[in-house]
């Protein structure tokens, strides 16, 4: 039997809203608009990476202090967003990418996000958004452990681009 009009039609919206969520998460984190940001979340909502803050009250106050912890500016680019949609929840899974400035310094980060995300008043927001971070690093360190250079790069074409 095929699903109707209406429920593909509804399912392609909350797809969108969801992708949606998760932008406008990362425009209003590195605006630094913290009761916007909060506002993301379920009143009992929670985020996990840096540390651990559950409710709005905890979120706003982990949010807010983290220049306090010398994280100064963040620029958040989430890809390759998977969503996983069941009804008025659903699980988005994302790879992030930040540059920031930490204690002065350039810093690159990348990681995974797993979210779980629910409707709530007609609107999705986050009930969990949990990041584990594949690294966290000075950008003049580099990211890669000496694993990848440009020559490197440059033998991976192909034959084909070599004509």
């Amino acid at each position: 039997m095929t699903e109707s009009i209406e429920n593909r039609l509804r399912r392609l919206e909350d797809l969108e809203a969801i992708r949606a969520l998760d932008a406008q998460y990362c425009r209003v984190l590195d605006d630094g608009d913290w009761p916007a940001l909060v506002a993301l979340f379920t009143p009992d909502g929670e985020f996990i990476g840096l540390d651990r803050a559950r409710g709005h009250a905890e979120l706003l106050a982990f949010f807010s202090g983290l220049a306090d912890g010398g994280l100064t500016a963040f620029w958040h680019h989430v890809t390759n967003i998977e969503i996983d949609l069941d009804g008025d929840v659903a699980a988005v899974r994302s790879f992030l990418w930040q540059p920031c400035v930490q204690d002065g310094e350039p810093q690159v980060a990348a990681g995974r996000y797993l979210d779980t995300v629910v409707r709530v008043d007609g609107c999705w927001r986050y009930r969990r958004k949990r990041i584990r971070f594949d690294y966290f690093t000075p950008l003049s360190g580099g990211w890669d452990r000496g694993r990848f250079s440009l020559d490197t790069a440059r033998a991976t074409r192909s034959e084909e681009t070599d004509s």
